[in-house]
């Protein structure tokens, strides 16, 4: 069991929210497990002027200096990332299908007017799957994630999952993380992006990493 005092933090990923399947998933066999799972809203309500940055902020005001693990997915996961590279008190990972080179992600796939379309009107519809609607993006979250790693240099243990038929965050950038990086393991698994079909078999093989057994 986790001691008391070590706090289990679930980040949610791009347009999604607190409510997703995967974030009730984990806080529901957490619970069952004696553990508190707190998944913060990242956006803070603010989607139109979401940030990189902004979502560290948030990250790190619900850590508040304590010791943490930290479960990430997709944006979520890249945020985990990150925040875990610059503070040591995250004591390990699990990550699903995460978003590293969140930056290229974006201006490699998108049509070259649609991206200066968005540089120039400043925003961007986008559907938001926690508001059920179409919503606008600001540009900034583009040059924003220009500051930050692709892969984030993050030392704590890791336990990734991502699906091989992945169309959005391909499986290979997983790999090439765990080639460099022997402190994170990764587990390929038969399914697509959201993962939401393998969360049995996800739990199955995590229980015991996060649960620390």
């Amino acid at each position: 069991m986790l001691p008391d005092h070590l706090r289990v933090l679930y980040l949610h990923g791009f347009a999604s929210g607190p409510h997703s399947r995967k974030a009730r998933f984990f806080a529901e066999k957490l619970s069952a497990a004696g553990v508190r799972v707190e998944i913060p809203t990242l956006d803070e309500g603010h989607f139109q002027n979401l940030t990189i940055t902004g979502q560290l902020q948030v990250v790190d005001r619900a850590v508040d200096g304590d010791a943490a693990i930290l479960i990430g997915s997709s944006l979520g996961g890249y945020l985990a990332a990150l925040y875990a590279a610059d503070h040591p008190q995250i004591s390990r990972l699990l990550l699903l299908a995460p978003a590293f080179r969140f930056h290229s992600l974006w201006t490699t796939r998108m049509e070259a007017e649609q991206l200066q379309s968005w540089r120039k009107n400043g925003s961007l519809p986008i559907f938001n799957y926690a508001a059920g609607r179409e919503m606008s993006i600001g540009y900034q979250l583009m040059e924003d994630s220009m500051r930050y790693q692709p892969a984030p240099d993050f030392s704590q243990p890791a336990l990734i999952f991502h699906g091989t038929q992945d169309p959005y965050v391909p499986v290979q950038y997983s790999e090439e993380f765990v080639e460099s990086h022997p402190n994170a393991h990764l587990i390929r698994m038969n399914s697509g992006h959201e993962l939401t079909d393998v969360l049995d078999s996800i739990w199955n093989q995590s229980s015991a990493f996060l649960l620390g057994r």
